[in-house]
């Protein structure tokens, strides 16, 4: 019996061994880390792919979309460049909100999501972007073309959710976002986390 092709012996890397997407800049893969129904924050873990328990998190919000990262991008100068106020990039994966009418309560999934903008974060100082994208062939969703076809109530809750889900009592924040950009300017992110991974760890 014939293995079909292509055939990985062990699993691929999440953020090193599978594609960027379909269309990347505008059509992408999303490999993802937390749903809207986890209280606790999970992240990949760079050296093995598996997801690893960050943290509880630490107030009673809940991420408002599917919420991951772009394969094979890493915010590093060219990220950089594109948000004033940066030192750097925050050198991670390029991170990825998706819009989806139909519940996804599972993570370590890879989905087709369509860029229509993003949040401009900076994080003490560190470029931080969060694209915002909806689920390929979505039945609500699907249709919108850029962030300013969604109601202005989901975008302002994901910027909500940004700027609170590190705060404990008594802290003061140190992350900003100044915009929400459209679809234009987050090709543009994602093109420079591409370069800038391709740059990092070679083609």
């Amino acid at each position: 019996m014939a293995f079909p092709q292509p055939f990985y012996r062990w699993r691929p890397h999440p953020w090193h061994g599978l594609e960027t997407g379909p269309n990347p800049p505008l059509t992408v893969h999303a490999y993802i880390e937390i749903t809207p129904f986890d209280t606790v924050k999970y992240e990949i873990d760079k050296k093995t792919g598996y997801l690893l328990v960050d943290r509880p998190q630490r107030t009673s919000s809940q991420p408002p979309t599917l919420y991951g990262f772009i394969p094979r991008t890493f915010c590093g100068e060219r990220v950089a460049k594109l948000m004033p106020g940066a030192v750097r990039g925050d050198h991670d994966p390029l991170d990825i909100c998706v819009f989806s009418e139909r519940p996804i309560s599972r993570s370590e999934v890879v989905l087709n999501a369509r860029v229509i903008g993003g949040l401009q974060m900076l994080d003490h100082g560190e470029a931080d972007d969060k694209i915002v994208a909806v689920l390929r062939n979505d039945s609500l969703w699907g249709e919108a073309e850029d962030i300013t076809d969604l109601p202005t109530s989901l975008a302002e809750r994901l910027r909500h959710y940004f700027l609170t889900y590190k705060l404990l009592p008594g802290e003061e924040g140190e992350v900003r976002i100044d915009s929400i950009y459209g679809r234009d300017h987050a090709g543009k992110v994602v093109e420079a986390s591409i370069l800038d991974y391709e740059e990092e760890f070679g083609d």
